[in-house]
Protein backbone atom coordinates (compact mmCIF):
# COMPACT_ATOMS: atom_id res chain seq x y z
CA UNK A 1 0.00 0.00 0.00
CA UNK A 2 1.45 3.51 -1.19
CA UNK A 3 1.14 5.38 1.80
CA UNK A 4 3.37 8.84 1.54
CA UNK A 5 4.40 10.79 -1.51
CA UNK A 6 6.53 13.67 0.15
CA UNK A 7 9.06 12.44 2.73
CA UNK A 8 11.52 14.91 4.42
CA UNK A 9 14.62 12.78 6.37
CA UNK A 10 16.40 14.96 8.75
CA UNK A 11 19.84 14.68 9.29
CA UNK A 12 21.26 13.51 12.42
CA UNK A 13 25.39 13.90 11.98
CA UNK A 14 25.73 12.50 16.14
CA UNK A 15 24.63 8.92 15.16
CA UNK A 16 26.09 6.13 12.58
CA UNK A 17 22.75 6.61 10.27
CA UNK A 18 23.45 4.58 7.35
CA UNK A 19 20.94 2.42 7.91
CA UNK A 20 17.94 4.43 8.77
CA UNK A 21 18.45 6.41 5.61
CA UNK A 22 18.79 3.33 3.37
CA UNK A 23 15.34 2.72 5.19
CA UNK A 24 13.73 6.19 3.99
CA UNK A 25 15.41 5.59 0.52
CA UNK A 26 13.50 1.86 0.49
CA UNK A 27 10.41 3.16 1.51
CA UNK A 28 10.64 6.51 -0.80
CA UNK A 29 11.05 4.21 -3.46
CA UNK A 30 8.52 1.64 -2.83
CA UNK A 31 5.88 4.55 -2.72
CA UNK A 32 7.50 6.73 -5.64
CA UNK A 33 7.40 9.55 -3.33
CA UNK A 34 9.96 12.52 -3.34
CA UNK A 35 12.53 12.32 -0.90
CA UNK A 36 14.28 15.01 0.65
CA UNK A 37 17.60 15.25 2.88
CA UNK A 38 17.79 18.31 5.41
CA UNK A 39 20.34 19.56 7.39
CA UNK A 40 20.58 21.94 10.27
CA UNK A 41 23.66 24.00 10.86
CA UNK A 42 23.37 25.27 14.68
CA UNK A 43 24.53 28.93 14.21
CA UNK A 44 27.56 28.58 16.90
CA UNK A 45 28.86 26.23 13.85
CA UNK A 46 29.18 29.05 11.82
CA UNK A 47 30.61 31.31 14.77
CA UNK A 48 33.14 28.36 15.29
CA UNK A 49 34.56 28.42 11.68
CA UNK A 50 36.09 31.76 11.74
CA UNK A 51 39.34 31.06 9.92
CA UNK A 52 38.70 28.75 7.44
CA UNK A 53 38.55 32.19 5.17
CA UNK A 54 40.66 34.60 4.68
CA UNK A 55 40.88 37.70 6.39
CA UNK A 56 38.20 39.80 5.86
CA UNK A 57 35.71 37.60 4.39
CA UNK A 58 32.26 38.47 5.29
CA UNK A 59 29.49 36.78 7.47
CA UNK A 60 27.57 35.84 4.60
CA UNK A 61 30.72 34.23 2.46
CA UNK A 62 31.56 32.51 5.58
CA UNK A 63 28.06 31.05 5.88
CA UNK A 64 27.82 29.94 2.61
CA UNK A 65 31.49 28.14 2.68
CA UNK A 66 29.68 26.01 6.12
CA UNK A 67 26.65 25.63 3.89
CA UNK A 68 28.65 24.64 1.21
CA UNK A 69 30.40 22.05 3.11
CA UNK A 70 27.45 20.59 4.43
CA UNK A 71 25.92 19.73 0.99
CA UNK A 72 28.77 18.32 0.15
CA UNK A 73 28.54 15.44 3.37
CA UNK A 74 24.62 15.10 2.23
CA UNK A 75 26.13 14.43 -1.67
CA UNK A 76 28.58 11.74 -0.08
CA UNK A 77 25.87 10.29 1.74
CA UNK A 78 23.46 9.73 -0.96
CA UNK A 79 25.77 9.32 -3.77
CA UNK A 80 25.12 5.52 -3.58
CA UNK A 81 21.43 5.82 -3.49
CA UNK A 82 20.52 8.24 -5.93
CA UNK A 83 19.97 5.80 -8.99
CA UNK A 84 16.53 6.07 -10.13
CA UNK A 85 15.27 8.46 -7.56
CA UNK A 86 15.86 12.50 -7.63
CA UNK A 87 16.66 13.30 -4.16
CA UNK A 88 16.66 16.69 -3.13
CA UNK A 89 19.33 18.75 -0.66
CA UNK A 90 18.32 21.05 1.47
CA UNK A 91 20.91 22.99 4.05
CA UNK A 92 19.47 25.68 6.69
CA UNK A 93 21.04 27.33 9.44
CA UNK A 94 18.97 27.81 13.12
CA UNK A 95 17.27 25.37 15.43
CA UNK A 96 17.42 21.33 13.90
CA UNK A 97 13.32 21.25 15.61
CA UNK A 98 12.41 24.80 14.31
CA UNK A 99 13.77 24.42 10.84
CA UNK A 100 12.33 21.25 10.40
CA UNK A 101 9.05 21.62 11.30
CA UNK A 102 9.25 25.09 8.80
CA UNK A 103 10.00 22.62 6.35
CA UNK A 104 7.08 20.73 6.54
CA UNK A 105 5.15 23.80 6.83
CA UNK A 106 6.43 24.85 3.50
CA UNK A 107 7.13 21.85 1.64
CA UNK A 108 3.85 20.03 3.00
CA UNK A 109 6.15 17.01 3.83
CA UNK A 110 3.51 14.08 4.69
CA UNK A 111 6.38 12.19 6.76
CA UNK A 112 9.62 13.49 9.08
CA UNK A 113 12.28 10.67 9.28
CA UNK A 114 15.20 11.15 11.77
CA UNK A 115 17.72 8.51 13.35
CA UNK A 116 16.95 9.23 17.55
CA UNK A 117 19.71 10.83 18.76
CA UNK A 118 20.46 8.20 21.50
CA UNK A 119 21.99 11.02 23.78
CA UNK A 120 24.72 9.30 25.25
CA UNK A 121 24.15 11.30 29.09
CA UNK A 122 20.14 9.25 29.57
CA UNK A 123 18.91 5.96 29.30
CA UNK A 124 16.56 7.76 26.87
CA UNK A 125 16.64 7.05 23.05
CA UNK A 126 15.16 10.42 21.88
CA UNK A 127 17.32 13.51 22.48
CA UNK A 128 15.98 17.26 22.63
CA UNK A 129 15.27 17.60 18.68
CA UNK A 130 13.21 14.44 19.08
CA UNK A 131 10.92 15.40 21.68
CA UNK A 132 10.14 18.65 20.14
CA UNK A 133 9.57 17.11 16.55
CA UNK A 134 7.21 14.18 18.40
CA UNK A 135 5.33 17.56 20.29
CA UNK A 136 5.38 20.00 17.45
CA UNK A 137 5.24 18.71 14.23
CA UNK A 138 2.29 18.11 12.46
CA UNK A 139 2.97 15.35 10.11
CA UNK A 140 3.76 11.87 10.97
CA UNK A 141 7.55 11.71 12.62
CA UNK A 142 8.88 8.61 12.61
CA UNK A 143 12.03 8.25 14.63
CA UNK A 144 14.55 5.14 13.94
CA UNK A 145 16.86 3.32 16.64
CA UNK A 146 20.43 2.64 15.50
CA UNK A 147 21.04 0.74 13.46
CA UNK A 148 17.68 0.29 12.05
CA UNK A 149 16.37 -2.63 10.47
CA UNK A 150 15.75 -2.98 7.17
CA UNK A 151 12.82 -4.67 7.57
CA UNK A 152 10.63 -5.02 10.85
CA UNK A 153 9.68 -8.54 12.53
CA UNK A 154 7.06 -6.93 15.08
CA UNK A 155 5.20 -4.00 15.04
CA UNK A 156 2.92 -2.74 17.64
CA UNK A 157 -0.06 -0.30 17.12
CA UNK A 158 -1.28 1.68 20.41
CA UNK A 159 -4.42 3.01 20.27
CA UNK A 160 -6.53 5.11 22.75
CA UNK A 161 -10.50 5.39 23.12
CA UNK A 162 -12.69 6.76 25.47
CA UNK A 163 -15.78 4.62 26.32
CA UNK A 164 -17.04 7.25 28.77
CA UNK A 165 -16.81 10.47 26.09
CA UNK A 166 -16.47 9.09 22.29
CA UNK A 167 -14.53 11.77 20.45
CA UNK A 168 -14.65 11.48 16.64
CA UNK A 169 -10.83 12.71 16.08
CA UNK A 170 -10.00 9.67 18.45
CA UNK A 171 -11.79 7.30 15.65
CA UNK A 172 -10.02 8.95 12.97
CA UNK A 173 -6.56 8.96 14.42
CA UNK A 174 -6.69 5.53 15.84
CA UNK A 175 -7.25 4.73 11.91
CA UNK A 176 -4.46 6.19 10.80
CA UNK A 177 -2.83 4.44 13.54
CA UNK A 178 -3.53 1.01 12.60
CA UNK A 179 -3.43 1.74 8.99
CA UNK A 180 0.01 2.73 9.19
CA UNK A 181 0.97 -0.15 11.36
CA UNK A 182 -0.84 -2.36 8.78
CA UNK A 183 1.03 -0.70 5.42
CA UNK A 184 4.52 -1.42 7.23
CA UNK A 185 3.97 -4.76 8.71
CA UNK A 186 2.40 -5.64 4.78
CA UNK A 187 5.47 -4.85 3.43
CA UNK A 188 7.83 -6.02 5.59
CA UNK A 189 5.91 -9.63 6.37
CA UNK A 190 6.19 -8.46 10.25
CA UNK A 191 3.20 -9.16 12.69
CA UNK A 192 1.15 -6.97 13.74
CA UNK A 193 -0.31 -6.38 17.37
CA UNK A 194 -3.03 -4.01 18.24
CA UNK A 195 -2.71 -2.90 21.64
CA UNK A 196 -5.14 -1.05 24.13
CA UNK A 197 -4.16 -0.38 28.24
CA UNK A 198 -7.72 -0.54 29.72
CA UNK A 199 -8.85 0.44 33.97
CA UNK A 200 -11.50 -0.27 35.63
CA UNK A 201 -11.71 3.83 36.51
CA UNK A 202 -14.10 3.49 39.42
CA UNK A 203 -12.88 0.19 41.27
CA UNK A 204 -10.81 1.99 43.97
CA UNK A 205 -13.90 4.27 44.50
CA UNK A 206 -16.15 1.78 44.69
CA UNK A 207 -14.51 -0.64 47.07
CA UNK A 208 -12.90 2.81 49.20
CA UNK A 209 -16.91 3.48 49.76
CA UNK A 210 -17.72 0.25 51.07
CA UNK A 211 -21.47 -1.71 50.84
CA UNK A 212 -20.00 -3.76 47.17
CA UNK A 213 -19.29 -7.01 47.51
CA UNK A 214 -16.16 -8.54 46.53
CA UNK A 215 -18.11 -10.06 43.83
CA UNK A 216 -19.87 -6.85 42.92
CA UNK A 217 -16.88 -5.41 42.41
CA UNK A 218 -15.62 -8.66 40.82
CA UNK A 219 -18.44 -8.36 38.17
CA UNK A 220 -17.98 -4.52 37.65
CA UNK A 221 -14.41 -5.09 36.10
CA UNK A 222 -15.19 -7.92 34.25
CA UNK A 223 -18.28 -5.61 32.59
CA UNK A 224 -15.72 -3.14 31.76
CA UNK A 225 -12.85 -5.36 30.49
CA UNK A 226 -15.91 -6.78 28.22
CA UNK A 227 -16.46 -3.50 27.05
CA UNK A 228 -13.16 -2.62 26.29
CA UNK A 229 -12.66 -5.78 24.62
CA UNK A 230 -15.73 -5.25 22.45
CA UNK A 231 -14.15 -1.90 21.24
CA UNK A 232 -10.92 -2.95 20.32
CA UNK A 233 -12.16 -5.70 17.76
CA UNK A 234 -14.74 -3.62 16.40
CA UNK A 235 -11.70 -1.59 15.89
CA UNK A 236 -9.83 -4.92 14.47
CA UNK A 237 -12.67 -5.50 12.41
CA UNK A 238 -12.69 -1.74 11.02
CA UNK A 239 -9.14 -2.50 10.00
CA UNK A 240 -10.59 -5.04 7.85
CA UNK A 241 -12.67 -3.15 6.07
CA UNK A 242 -9.76 -0.60 5.85
CA UNK A 243 -7.13 -2.76 4.15
CA UNK A 244 -9.04 -5.45 2.75
CA UNK A 245 -10.06 -8.73 3.57
CA UNK A 246 -7.04 -10.52 2.12
CA UNK A 247 -4.68 -8.05 3.32
CA UNK A 248 -6.22 -8.70 6.84
CA UNK A 249 -6.56 -12.15 6.72
CA UNK A 250 -2.42 -12.15 5.73
CA UNK A 251 -1.46 -10.14 8.81
CA UNK A 252 -3.82 -12.25 11.38
CA UNK A 253 -3.13 -9.17 13.68
CA UNK A 254 -2.97 -10.06 17.64
CA UNK A 255 -5.09 -8.03 20.19
CA UNK A 256 -3.84 -7.09 23.79
CA UNK A 257 -5.64 -5.73 26.48
CA UNK A 258 -3.40 -5.06 29.06
CA UNK A 259 -5.26 -3.71 32.32
CA UNK A 260 -3.40 -1.09 33.82
CA UNK A 261 -2.26 2.80 32.89
CA UNK A 262 -1.04 3.21 29.39
CA UNK A 263 2.19 4.85 30.94
CA UNK A 264 2.99 1.59 32.87
CA UNK A 265 2.05 -1.08 30.81
CA UNK A 266 2.61 -0.01 27.11
CA UNK A 267 6.53 -0.14 27.51
CA UNK A 268 7.10 -3.54 28.90
CA UNK A 269 4.71 -4.78 26.22
CA UNK A 270 6.53 -3.90 23.04
CA UNK A 271 9.67 -5.60 24.92
CA UNK A 272 7.80 -8.54 25.79
CA UNK A 273 6.65 -8.40 21.81
CA UNK A 274 10.02 -7.81 20.81
CA UNK A 275 8.35 -4.71 18.63
CA UNK A 276 10.70 -3.57 15.90
CA UNK A 277 8.45 -0.38 16.08
CA UNK A 278 5.72 1.41 17.82
CA UNK A 279 2.92 3.42 16.37
CA UNK A 280 0.86 5.74 18.17
CA UNK A 281 -0.63 9.36 18.48
CA UNK A 282 1.26 11.38 20.79
CA UNK A 283 -1.53 14.41 21.11
CA UNK A 284 -3.80 14.25 24.39
CA UNK A 285 -7.35 12.96 23.74
CA UNK A 286 -8.57 15.90 26.71
CA UNK A 287 -7.76 18.35 23.43
CA UNK A 288 -6.47 21.02 26.51
CA UNK A 289 -5.29 24.09 24.92
CA UNK A 290 -2.12 24.60 24.75
CA UNK A 291 -1.24 20.96 25.61
CA UNK A 292 0.86 19.69 22.46
CA UNK A 293 1.22 15.99 23.91
CA UNK A 294 -0.37 14.16 26.14
CA UNK A 295 1.03 13.02 29.98
CA UNK A 296 0.23 9.53 28.96
CA UNK A 297 2.19 9.77 25.25
CA UNK A 298 5.19 11.62 27.14
CA UNK A 299 5.81 8.87 30.16
CA UNK A 300 5.43 6.26 26.83
CA UNK A 301 7.96 7.48 24.87
CA UNK A 302 10.34 7.90 27.76
CA UNK A 303 10.67 3.96 27.95
CA UNK A 304 10.61 2.79 24.39
CA UNK A 305 13.76 1.63 23.04
CA UNK A 306 12.78 0.61 19.81
CA UNK A 307 11.85 2.75 16.74
CA UNK A 308 8.51 5.19 16.82
CA UNK A 309 5.85 6.38 14.45
CA UNK A 310 4.25 9.05 16.21
CA UNK A 311 1.02 10.45 14.50
CA UNK A 312 -0.99 13.73 15.17
CA UNK A 313 -5.07 13.72 15.28
CA UNK A 314 -6.54 15.52 11.90
CA UNK A 315 -6.61 19.31 12.56
CA UNK A 316 -3.72 19.55 14.78
CA UNK A 317 -1.74 22.52 14.51
CA UNK A 318 1.74 23.02 15.14
CA UNK A 319 2.79 26.48 17.62
CA UNK A 320 5.76 26.76 14.76
CA UNK A 321 5.76 29.34 13.08
CA UNK A 322 6.88 29.86 9.28
CA UNK A 323 8.03 32.86 10.10
CA UNK A 324 9.25 35.08 13.41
Amino acid sequence: MKRFKNILYLNEPNVEQESAFARAFSLAENNQADLTIVDVIPPQMISASIGILPAGSTSDELRAAVESEHRKILETMVQSFSKGLQIRLEVFVGKTYLEAIRAVLKNGYDLLIKPAENPSWTHRLFGSDDLHLLRKCPCPVWLMKQPEKPNYSSILASVDFDLLVPRPSEHDLNREILELAASLALSDSASLHIVHAWEALFEGMLGARGGVSPEGLGNYVQKENELHMKEIYRLSENLRSWIGKEAYDYLSPGVHLPRGPAKIVIAPLAVQLQADLVVMGTVARTGISGLIIGNTAEAILDQITCSVLAIKPPGFKTPVKLEE
